[in-house]
């Protein structure tokens, strides 16, 4: 043993063998682990957490979701990546937190009230619309709209494609060229292309309720083409065949697509004696008289209640064919004519049919030419018809003495809650003389139905 030296205040130590000494340096060393504060059980992954992870990681090619615990399941499915293909993912994940972040990673703006607050609902719709505005005849593989359809078919419900691509033209500027020289415009007909033929994946849709389609080309810019807004007759052809296979179809739009009075034809006629269709919109096309008979053939075959034929070219001949199956029509509830030439002829030939009419709720006349005759006949509609609680003789040119003919009308009138008469020249007193009885209306209305309100008159 060391002897300790003079002054020194160190504990003397004994000698060890260097057997001892490694063991004493091992202990010493133990000792020191545990007591670093920097070190936890918790940074020691659990081995269920390594599993958990290990089936993350290899989810594509062995997804396992259904057998694990409920609280296993959530954390999978919040690790996730968004990136999965839908061919594993689709049939196999319902939970509606994993479709909400596929949604708001791909979208910015994501609302779900228009998809029956459904997630997957909306990101299906919305992947297979963005596919359809995409897709390119004869130049797309139709295996991308084809093999989705097994995966997305259980989630849509309502498609609303407001572009379709034309094939790609070769040599399109030669033959531009070659059509100018002739100085015939007729030949531009021979470049109109068919788009994609929707046939195939409607009829596999087994719940889709609304279609809401637009022939045409979204921002073109420069490449502006009259043929890249051409609905063709062959496009007529194959959308009529569809739809009349649609048997759920409650809704179906077509608008801003040149739709004329054959292409109306054909559209009716694989719509009448729809089992569900409750609306109709063709708005904002090139139909006339012949077109609207056509539609009017429609209303007294169909359910319809919701008709709107804005925006056309509809006269007098055919706002009376319209005016016919409305005198003879039980289901229709609203009838939008705004932007058409129907005239006086036309409006007081609706008028005679709303005397009789039980069902129409709401008719809008604005910006079709009408006059004090018309505001004449509705006088006497507005005295007799117990179910109209909206109209609109918007910007037309009734005058003071056909407003005049209206308030008398409206004075024992119980039940119109909305009337728009704006720039209708029937003089600022009658409107207002008006706008009160309607006020009126509306008010006891309102407090005779405090759950569901009728909207408020202009």
């Amino acid at each position: 043993m060391q002897q300790p030296v003079a002054g020194d205040r160190s504990i003397a130590v004994p000698s060890l063998h260097p057997s001892q000494a490694r063991l004493a340096a091992d202990l010493h060393c133990t000792h020191r682990v545990i007591e670093d504060p920097e070190w936890s059980l918790a940074t020691v992954p659990h081995l269920t957490e390594l599993c958990l992870q290990h089936i993350i990681d290899n989810f594509e090619k062995n997804p396992i979701v259904d057998h694990l615990l409920p609280e296993h399941q959530r954390k999978v499915l919040d690790r996730l990546s968004t990136g999965l293909p839908l061919a594993v993912t689709a049939n196999l994940i319902s939970d509606e937190d994993y479709w909400k972040r596929r949604c708001t990673e791909r979208w910015q703006v994501c609302d779900t009230s228009s998809y029956g607050d459904s997630w997957k609902r909306m990101f299906f719709e919305r992947h297979l619309e963005n596919i359809l505005k995409g897709f390119i005849p004869n130049t797309t593989d139709p295996n991308q709209v084809l093999e989705l359809i097994p995966l997305c078919k259980d989630y849509v419900w309502k498609l609303e494609v407001d572009q379709f691509l034309p094939p790609v033209q070769v040599d399109q500027k030669e033959k531009r060229d070659d059509l100018s020289d002739t100085g015939s415009d007729l030949g531009f007909d021979k470049l109109s292309m068919h788009h994609y033929d929707l046939g195939d994946l409607i009829t596999a849709l087994p719940h889709l309720e609304e279609l809401h389609l637009t022939y045409g080309v979204k921002d073109c810019g420069m490449n502006f083409e009259w043929n890249l807004f051409n609905f063709t007759h062959q496009d007529c052809c194959n959308l009529a065949a569809a739809v009349k296979m649609c048997h759920n179809l409650k809704v179906f739009k077509l608008t801003r697509s040149k739709v004329d009075d054959d292409k109306t034809r054909l559209l009716v006629h694989s719509l009448l004696d729809h089992p569900c269709l409750v609306e109709l919109n063709l708005s904002h096309n090139l139909i006339r008289d012949k077109g609207a008979q056509a539609v009017g053939k429609l209303i007294n075959h169909s359910r319809l209640e919701t008709l709107d034929l804005c925006n056309n070219q509809i006269g007098h001949p055919g706002a009376r064919a319209l005016a016919q199956a409305l005198a003879e029509n039980s289901t229709l509830i609203s009838l939008n004519l705004r932007l058409n030439h129907v005239e006086d002829k036309g409006g007081e030939a609706i008028g005679h049919a709303l005397l009789s009419n039980t069902t129409l709720k709401s008719i809008h006349l604005g910006s079709n030419n009408l006059s004090e005759p018309t505001a004449v006949l509705f006088s006497r509609v507005l005295a007799q018809n117990t179910t109209l609680t909206s109209i609109s003789f918007s910007c037309n040119h009734l005058g003071l003495d056909g407003g005049k003919q209206l308030l008398e009308g409206l004075a024992d009138n119980k039940v119109l809650t909305e009337f728009d008469l704006r720039l209708a020249e029937v003089g600022e007193e009658t409107e207002y003389f008006i706008h009160q009885i309607v006020w009126a209306n509306w008010e006891a209305a309102r407090l005779g139905s405090l759950q569901h309100p009728p909207t408020k008159p202009l």
